[in-house]
């Protein structure tokens, strides 16, 4: 009989996870460590679908004393007494916050239920007081200081970004409820708070200046998702399952799972993690496909970059420092620390030197997921016809038809809006990046050589293009261009066969002028 494993896929509840036997990944260690370092007030920010919720729910049965659930992981042979102490659960994930009144329904709610519990019967219609008796209430009836865990703080402020009358609103609201948690510290055992983002410059967090912010600290790194150990150590069940739908081995399966779900890294010295939300998933169907796209989409992030102007090439090796990636202003958002935060970005490596980080996009489904939110900003070629374009395009690449290509390519900019911003050479190479990045080519921009930077690289396993593009001047002078500099010596060892492309776009005729080819 084959061996059956449950994977607990969308499942946030510690409880039920362990009692159906599902596969658990076991974080208990971090809970001995907060306990250990009697940390009072602490925040965790990391992207949707990582574990943050999960990892509440372990942290509200140990403190409610449910050492069964604990059994065999590792914080059950803690020296721990397991007495329950009162757990306030503020869940404001589950909820969109686009209506006016919303996040006060969600509060009254919860609050409601607490106050039913610790028999309150006085409700006073200030929300920041009715916590202020509850916490209170809560400690003087069961003798124990009070757990405070807020799951998605911040979602009634990510969902209004655009809408500022109800996100300062929502700011206001929030802050006058946060900011209980000092000044009853002597009622309070523990807060942990969760979310997307750590803003900067809100009033939010503005009482609560003595909070752990845990979000960057090499000992909480692997707090949420799953390393290359816990992978390999919980989940052979499942990459042998991934293996044999596929007709291929257990290493292929290993390296597909690394290629698109693995990557992301949180801190300075910390693992590389794998997303948990595309792993569990990949487990249960055994196929590897985009999971995590198909929970939301970067909207927000997508604006941002396209109103910077930002080098999307580039993205794959750009610097920060600590202070840019660290905060984030709503009102004016920094595209870097906006994709980190929301997980299109990554740490790839630290100078302490100059305390600048070194970003890239974690791995294939963070790209995917990015660049089809792009398209709407640099593709919209006619109805009907954007599956031609593709397969043309990619057709052509294959046979190594540099023609073709650029027929092809300019079948696809002829499709572009004449809004579409493309009055300079970087939004043209963006475009075009986009596009050959979503259809699966190995496409790359400014290369660099010994003696300059090549536009675009194409390369395939049979073929590469070599490709400088003019914007208004001519594909001659585009071509002089890599004689002069020399780019094919770059591939002179390769067997590949080198095509050199000098292309030129006119913003008269919105089109690629016949191209030099060599």
């Amino acid at each position: 009989m084959s061996e059956y494993v449950t994977y607990a896929v969308g499942q946030q509840d510690f409880r039920n996870i362990r009692e159906a036997g599902s596969v658990y990944i076991d974080k208990t260690q971090f809970i001995e460590k907060i306990i250990r370092q009697n940390n009072q007030f602490m925040f965790l920010a990391r992207p949707r679908r990582f574990g943050k919720s999960l990892f509440l729910s372990t942290l509200r049965y140990f403190f409610e004393g449910k050492r069964e659930l604990f059994k065999g992981l590792c914080v059950d042979s803690m020296d721990w007494d397991w007495h329950p102490y009162p757990v306030l659960y503020l869940d404001l994930n589950p909820n969109r916050y686009d209506i006016e009144g919303k996040l006060e329904a969600v509060l009254n709610g919860l609050f409601r239920d607490w106050e039913k519990k610790y028999s309150i019967d006085f409700v006073d219609p200030d929300y920041s007081q009715r916590l202020r008796t509850i916490i209170k209430t809560a400690h003087e009836k069961t003798g124990r200081q009070v757990v405070i865990l807020v799951d998605e703080y911040d979602k009634p402020l990510v969902g209004n970004m655009n809408n500022e009358e109800q996100f300062e609103h929502y700011q206001a609201q929030l802050a006058s409820i946060y900011s209980n948690f000092k000044t009853m510290a002597e009622d309070i055992r523990l807060v942990f708070l969760t979310g997307v983002s750590r803003f900067s410059k809100l009033s939010v967090f503005s009482d609560l200046n003595n909070l752990n912010d845990i979000s960057f600290d090499n000992e909480y790194a692997d707090i949420c998702g799953i390393t290359a150990d816990e992978l390999f150590e919980n989940f052979q069940t499942g990459i042998n399952g991934i293996a044999r739908e596929a007709g291929r081995d257990y290493e292929w399966a290993c390296e597909q799972l690394r290629q698109n779900y693995d990557g992301y890294r949180f801190a300075i010295k910390g693992s590389d993690i794998y997303n948990p939300w595309s792993v569990l998933n990949a487990m249960q169907k055994s196929v590897i496909l985009f999971y995590w796209n198909q929970t939301g989409r970067p909207t927000v992030v997508a604006e941002a970059l396209r109103n910077m102007d930002v080098d999307l090439e580039s993205l794959d090796n750009t610097t920060c420092t600590h202070d840019e990636l660290m905060g984030l202003d709503l009102k004016n958002p920094n595209p870097l620390a906006l994709m980190y935060q929301t997980g299109y970005l990554t740490i790839k490596d630290y100078d302490p030197y100059d305390n600048v980080y070194t970003l890239g996009i974690p791995n294939k489904e963070a790209r995917d997921g990015l660049f089809n939110e792009l398209v709407p900003f640099y593709v919209s070629v006619k109805k009907g016809s954007p599956e031609n374009v593709v397969r043309e395009i990619l057709k052509s690449i294959r046979e190594g038809n540099p023609k073709l290509l650029v027929k092809n390519l300019n079948a696809f900019l002829a499709g572009i809006p004449y809004d579409m911003h493309m009055e300079d050479e970087n939004n043209l190479q963006n475009a075009i990046f986009v596009l050959l990045t979503l259809i699966g080519a190995n496409a790359q921009v400014e290369v660099h050589t010994s003696d300059g930077r090549i536009d675009m690289l194409i390369e395939h396993r049979r073929f590469i293009y070599i490709i400088e593009l003019k914007f208004d001047g001519s594909a001659e002078d585009a071509i002089d261009q890599i004689r002069k500099k020399e780019y094919a010596r770059k591939f002179d060892t390769d067997p590949r066969s080198v095509f050199s492309i000098g292309l030129n776009f006119s913003t008269r005729t919105r089109r690629l002028d016949p191209p030099v080819i060599e």
